[in-house]
């Protein structure tokens, strides 16, 4: 059998199933969805978001990038970060990228990927920052991991240096910013960093809402 067709016998037996449990299962969700999260992660298939949290439909809203990288040129981000925050109101964003991330350990390299360099330039210029701590860790799969968790923290703090995030903080002291981390080995998360409302920003990052009448 094709494997596509698989996917869409799986399908049918997973409407099946949802029905049994609740009846009315599809028909809640089909006026609105009120989730609580944003996640923000890698794209790599062995990091399915609702699977790993146990989350429902209609409970997390997803955006999934190589690396899971917050970049304020990407639209497509930005627009899910407002959407997310601004109008369905959520109260967490999380960025989860995973240890042994092949977009990390590609940009740790050499090699020409092609048009995917220009996404991975990104990570390059964040090991370039952190170049001397790296350097001291003399297991390669350990300053892999090691830059995977600094990644995280860089995607928190582009997040909190959006004017997005930064008006709901100073109007509604919400979203709250999580940093994790997914052992693809064990299945365990693990938090990495908080950023709240009252975390510090660098001054030239701040954005004045009262000088601009918003």
């Amino acid at each position: 059998m094709d494997g596509y067709r698989k996917l869409l016998l799986a399908n049918k037996a997973w409407v099946q199933e949802c029905l049994q449990i609740r009846p009315d299962y599809f028909e809640r969700l089909k006026t609105d969805q009120k989730p609580e999260y944003l996640w923000i992660g890698c794209a790599d298939s062995r990091v399915p978001a609702d699977r790993i949290i146990g989350t429902d439909p209609g409970e997390l809203f997803v955006q999934r990038n190589i690396a899971n990288l917050v970049i304020h040129t990407d639209f497509n981000m930005l627009s899910v970060l407002q959407y997310a925050v601004e109008i369905l109101k959520v109260k967490h964003v999380i960025v989860c990228g995973h240890y042994n991330c092949g977009g990390v350990k590609a940009a740790m390299s050499h090699q020409n990927f092609g048009l995917i360099n220009k996404w991975l330039r990104h990570i390059k210029d964040i090991y370039r920052f952190y170049k001397h701590e790296l350097l001291t860790i003399q297991d390669e799969t350990a300053r892999l991991n090691r830059l995977v968790e600094i990644n995280i923290f860089e995607q928190l703090r582009n997040i909190s240096e959006t004017t997005i995030v930064q008006r709901m903080w100073k109007k509604e002291q919400q979203p709250y910013l999580h940093g994790w981390v997914y052992d693809l080995e064990s299945g365990y998360l693990k938090q990495l960093y908080l950023f709240t409302p009252e975390s510090e920003i660098e001054d030239i990052y701040r954005y004045d809402f009262d000088a601009l009448k918003e």
